[in-house]
């Protein structure tokens, strides 16, 4: 055979090698960041800012440290709409599919607003092999299929979840009992996944263990507004503590409603609306005395742990207003750092690579000391050097928000509004 027979068959081969390798796939310039949850509600918007802060503060310092590349972040974001109200479950995951096949991702954070969307995404999430850090989406099923189904893996969650939220709440009833000698409770909570969850894992766990009297319980779409006749039956029976769990817009009304008609209970449990600092403008100082749930702290800060109080401070210098989710944003900034140093341990964007370094994560942030359980759920507890932590908050009549639990963090104790006897 001649050199230039042998020359051609060689590049012929060549070629043809080329052919089925596919085309190269480029170095990437940036690692993408996907945003995909409800950007009509605070709560989405504010996770999304949150986000937007920790990758603006990690480029301003080189970026992420890729092997023996640094890279900027870049952020993309959707708005799947699922927990507005009138969209099904399965329009909100078609417009997370279509997100995911839009852009080239090497990770997710924030996520599903509704359980109900993120459970029937994770097989999308499983197929893309992408690794999603959620900050809202409460429903431990997924847990038990990160448990069960290796294809799971690649989900972890760094907000609060309907169990824990629950030790929490169980935690502050028990302490209105022993205080005050509270027997008697009356339920009011949302119609959708994490509120149903949370009200049957307390009447189950906690109320009917402990010696509670449960009044009665009602559940209310997400669209409602009037919870006065709910009230005056709970006022009729003799309710001592309304125990309410609610993250829709107009549930707020719920305070001025049991304000209005002096119902002789004390407030608490989980309003959305009524948890940050424009809620008191908002509802014209008629939140006071009710009690209320901060899933992840740094969403309020804290002068007893000052992590807290420089994301709040850094939130509110960036974007000229401070957090008014008491869901979302903390966890999201951590969301972001965490995925970050995973990277830089794992020294690659591998899919397989990321998750192992995400499991092995350790980091005191803005909620706590931040690790994870088998089922890929962030660690909550009462001490923010061991876990993250949530905190229970009473509106003062000053109109500030006063931590009252758990007592690592605590700045006060629970009063009773004037209406409210003590038994």
């Amino acid at each position: 055979m001649t050199w230039t027979k042998t020359a051609r068959l060689l590049l012929l081969l060549l070629a043809l090698a080329a052919l089925l390798a596919g085309p190269a796939r480029a170095a990437p310039r940036a690692v993408v960041l996907g945003v995909p949850t409800t950007l009509t509600l605070l709560e989405g918007r504010e996770s999304l800012m949150a986000v937007n802060l920790a990758v603006a503060e990690i480029n301003a310092k080189g970026g992420v440290l890729v092997g023996r590349r640094r890279l900027p972040l870049k952020v993309v974001s959707v708005d799947l709409k699922g927990a507005s109200p009138g969209v099904a479950v399965e329009q909100a995951v078609g417009a997370f599919r279509r997100f995911l096949d839009a852009h080239r991702l090497h990770a997710l954070v924030v996520g599903p607003f509704r359980s109900e969307v993120l459970l029937e995404s994770m097989e999308l999430i499983a197929k893309k092999r992408l690794p999603l850090l959620g900050t809202i989406a409460m429903t431990p099923v997924s847990e038990a299929m990160v448990l069960r189904e290796p294809r799971s893996r690649f989900v972890f969650r760094v907000g609060l979840n309907t169990r824990y939220l629950t030790d929490y709440l169980i935690s502050n009833m028990a302490f209105l009992k022993q205080r005050f000698g509270f027997q008697r409770v009356y339920i009011l909570n949302q119609d959708v996944a994490w509120a149903r969850t949370t009200a049957s894992m307390m009447l189950r766990l906690y109320f009917r263990r402990a010696g509670w009297e449960v009044l009665g319980q009602r559940t209310f779409p997400s669209t409602a507004s009037d919870f006065s006749q709910a009230l005056e039956e709970a006022r009729t029976r003799g309710a001592q503590a309304l125990l309410c769990i609610f993250d829709s817009p107009q549930s707020g009304q719920l305070a001025k409603q049991w304000r209005r008609l002096k119902v002789p209970a004390l407030l608490c449990g989980f309003i959305s609306p009524m948890v940050g600092p424009a809620a008191w403008q908002a509802f014209s100082g008629q939140i006071a005395g009710s009690l209320n749930m901060i899933f992840e702290l740094g969403n309020l800060p804290s002068h007893r742990y000052q992590p807290a109080a420089r994301f709040y401070r850094a939130y509110e210098k960036r974007y000229g207003r401070p957090v008014e989710s008491g869901h979302g944003p903390a966890p999201s900034y951590e969301a972001v750092y965490v995925l970050a140093q995973a990277i830089e341990r794992a020294g690659s964007l591998e899919p397989e690579a990321m998750v192992k370094a995400l499991e092995a994560t350790d980091r005191q942030g803005c909620m706590g000391r931040i690790t994870f359980t088998r089922g890929h759920q962030a660690f909550f507890g009462d001490d923010p050097r061991r876990e993250a932590l949530a905190a229970v908050i009473q509106w003062t009549s000053q109109g500030r928000r006063r931590i009252v639990f758990p007592p690592a963090i605590a700045e006060g104790d629970v009063e009773l509004p004037v209406f409210v006897p003590r038994p």
